[in-house]
């Protein structure tokens, strides 16, 4: 399922929540597009055009991983973010990289289930008042009964009494089964409810309940009913086939350039592994198998003591975009917290309003963070974004701190303000590298 977003409206929806790196926006705008693109083809040109894979440049907390996020999001598509070194962990060998494809399979799954959990929920809400009515008149009561309990329940009158409801047990520990010798393997645990059906996944038991607290339960139990797991299973392979997102961060830790050569064998042995998920595989699932041709892979790195030209060629080769994505300045930090949305001064702003603190961020104050954390990240570290989190944390330390008990509930973030909390400690350098 992709939307029909043209590439600059794209790019305004990412702007709601990412600030800068215009260059990227539009290389990912381009690559969900030519998704949709795709879909419009005959059958028969359709399986000779390849998603054009992207590789991301740049230093940490710039924005990589939450525009890949994003836009997964925009496409409703399933998507999975892992690390390329996980698979360099186990030794030589490394974890399967075919369990990116399953893992991604098991999030298209949920994904699907949500959103038709969604289009019935009215229905098992039907379904499970229904229930709740035949515990309360019993299942031969009159029409006209039924219904003037009905209307008692939408009321609240009944939801103090005590019904008594049949609770499935999901977890059922003796439905797994570890298999020896092959741990670490996503095949390793056995699900036996998915062998022998549903009537081992879970135990079924009687219990007392509150009629308010009932509804969840019910409703949640009335959808599990309603749902087809095959046909879910069939949507989330097809949609993870056309319009699936991996994003591999990472990448530049497993170029072979500066290590002993035995972890350069382990890192150029991930490089391998991944080529053929890039270039287009199967991988069996227990859900069926998949194909990987027209997965979108988006790699990342900061690539700050390697560089693109030391991963393999082939690799290279299947990642024909790329783009750099520029450290963070003082500009970007003022947006990053004031202009997008959820931005952190709104949520520390909800987070001390639930203490009945009115915490507002002075113009000055947003100035003096932005450059805090500019100096910051230039001094010691660039870690991007991410800065702004603990200096935020800093600030506000003494007011979360003393919240409830505070007298005077009106907090204004001044540079003042920010000097007051911060200030000594961003002048004295062996200890802002621990602080800050």
């Amino acid at each position: 399922m992709i939307n029909e977003l043209t590439p600059k409206e794209i790019v305004i929806e990412l702007d709601r929540f990412i600030i800068g790196q215009k260059e990227a926006k539009k290389a990912v705008a381009i690559a969900l597009r030519n998704r949709w693109r795709h879909q419009q083809l005959e059958d028969n040109l359709k399986d000779e055009i390849y998603p054009k894979n992207l590789l991301m440049i740049g230093p940490t907390g710039v924005g990589k991983t939450e525009i890949s996020r994003r836009l997964s999001k925009l496409a409703k598509a399933p998507f999975i973010k892992v690390e390329a070194t996980k698979f360099t962990e186990v030794g030589y060998v490394g974890r399967d990289v075919e369990q990116i494809i399953r893992d991604l399979l098991e999030a298209s799954i949920l994904l699907i289930k949500k959103e038709v959990k969604k289009t019935l929920y009215q229905q098992a809400k039907i379904e499970a008042e229904n229930y709740v009515l035949t515990c309360i008149a019993g299942e031969d009561a009159r029409e006209t009964t039924l219904e003037s309990f009905r209307k008692k329940l939408r009321d609240g009158l009944l939801d103090e009494k005590e019904i008594e409801i049949e609770i499935l047990e999901k977890s059922n520990p003796l439905s797994m089964i570890d298999i020896p010798g092959n741990s670490g393997n996503s095949m390793g645990v056995m699900n036996l409810s998915d062998i022998f059906g549903k009537s081992l996944g879970g135990l079924k038991k009687k219990k007392k309940i509150k009629v308010s607290e009932s509804h969840g339960i019910l409703i949640d139990q009335e959808l599990e009913k309603l749902i087809d797991e095959d046909v879910i299973t069939k949507e989330a392979r097809n949609r993870v086939e056309r319009s699936g997102i991996v994003f591999i961060d990472e990448i530049d830790k497993v170029c072979t350039n500066n290590s002993s050569r035995g972890a350069e064998v382990s890192r150029e042995g991930v490089q391998r592994d991944l080529l053929p998920l890039l270039e287009g595989t199967t991988v069996s699932t227990k859900h069926g198998s998949i194909n990987t041709d027209h997965i979108l892979f988006i790699c990342s790195g900061a690539f700050h003591v390697s560089k693109p030209s030391d991963l393999l060629p082939e690799l290279q080769g299947r990642l024909p975009i790329r783009v750099q994505l520029n450290a963070l300045k003082k500009e970007e930090f003022e947006s990053i917290l004031t202009d997008t949305d959820n931005s952190l001064t709104k949520q520390y702003t909800a987070l001390l309003q639930t203490e009945g603190i009115d915490l507002s961020f002075k113009h000055c104050g947003i100035d003096k963070i932005a450059q805090l954390a500019e100096e910051v990240n230039l001094s010691v570290e660039n870690i991007g974004a991410r800065r702004l989190h603990t200096i935020l944390e800093k600030v506000l330390e003494d007011v979360s701190f003393n919240g409830p008990d505070l007298e005077d509930k009106t907090v204004e973030v001044t540079a003042k303000f920010v000097e007051k909390n911060i200030g000594n400690l961003t002048k004295a350098r062996d200890l802002k590298k621990y602080v800050l």
